[in-house]
């Protein structure tokens, strides 16, 4: 992520510790991206989707959110990003090698799944660390998921939490582990079906009933522990996903004051969130549409619903 530790940092240090080694031979770089399993590119993504770059085949390994340009958040993504990111991270080791005296063969090899040149095991951890910078926190990318609606993100969050549970970084690990953590809030989902855990898939079959009670859950459930994600939700008119939105009269009420996650496919359209109305009351809510017509008016329909929250006196 953008202000932190990056690919220059690991590089310089990296040689520095090479330095400290005695290296003198040509350094090769390898790239062991074996930690997520299964397909990289979910056969339930509509292949449009995935063209227009709304998400990408997953790796554990990516740059700016396997985006080219961290200044675009839109267009087509690196269809290989652990790949991108590794010749990244080979041009930035051979310009702070070659200051040093150093040389950097050329090129990236990609380690074969089961395997490292020193006998251990991809994906293990066995080699020894030269050098390490540190990534953003999990909360702060949770943070930034749910204020851009980073499908590619969520999914990499989804994969690795599956990992931390002990079960395949894959797509239905990543599945299972949610639906596992559903059950532990006492969150009824026998009904609910998830293809994936963005949900960019057709075939995700969710109530608002269930949402509501997943913000419920986060804004007053017994589990403090969820209040964390509450930092994340878009605020209306203010930040993220809804920073354009609630400027006009008709959903002026819920500037400010509604904090919701949103939702939008082509023909399917959701705001889930939390309000405290005119009483000062905390209400959670979740609206979905189904079978729109694409345009505008699906989510300014959303807004002045929320808006209406906000603004009503309900004892």
């Amino acid at each position: 992520m953008l202000g932190r530790a990056g690919l220059a940092s690991l590089a310089k240090a990296t040689v520095r510790a090479l330095k400290d080694d005695g290296v003198s031979v040509p350094v090769k770089v390898l790239l062991d991206d074996s930690l997520f399993t299964g397909p990289a590119l979910n056969p339930a993504w509509s292949p449009e989707d995935v063209a227009a770059g709304e998400v990408a085949p997953l790796f554990p390994l990516a740059l700016n959110s396997a985006r080219f340009d961290p200044a675009k958040t839109t267009g087509p993504r690196p269809q290989d990003a652990a790949m991108s990111t590794a010749k990244a991270f080979s041009a930035e080791l051979a310009a702070a090698a070659s200051a040093a005296g150093l040389t950097v063969a050329p090129g990236v090899t990609r380690v074969p799944a089961g395997s490292q040149p020193d006998g251990g095991t991809a994906g293990s951890g066995s080699g020894r660390v030269l050098a390490e910078v540190q990534s953003a926190t999990v909360g702060q990318q949770v943070d930034l998921l749910l204020r851009t609606s980073d499908n590619y993100l969520t999914e990499a969050i989804g994969r690795m939490a599956a990992v931390a549970a002990g079960k395949p970084g894959s797509n239905q690990g990543a599945v299972t582990a949610v639906l596992q953590q559903l059950e532990q809030l006492k969150i009824p989902a026998g009904t609910l079906r998830a293809a994936d855990v963005s949900g960019l898939a057709l075939a995700n079959q969710v109530s608002a009933r269930q949402l509501s009670e997943v913000v419920r859950a986060i804004t007053s459930g017994p589990d403090t522990r969820l209040r964390a994600g509450l930092a994340g939700f878009p605020v209306a008119g203010l930040t993220g996903t809804l920073g354009d939105r609630y400027l006009d009269a008709a959903t002026a009420r819920g500037a400010g004051l509604v904090r919701a996650k949103t939702g939008t496919l082509n023909t399917v359209i959701a705001l889930s969130g939390y309000v405290v109305d005119a009483d000062g009351r905390l209400l959670v809510f979740s609206f979905i549409g189904n079978g729109l017509t694409p345009g505008a008016a699906n989510k300014a329909a959303l807004d002045r619903t929320a808006s209406v929250l906000a603004g009503c006196g309900c004892r």
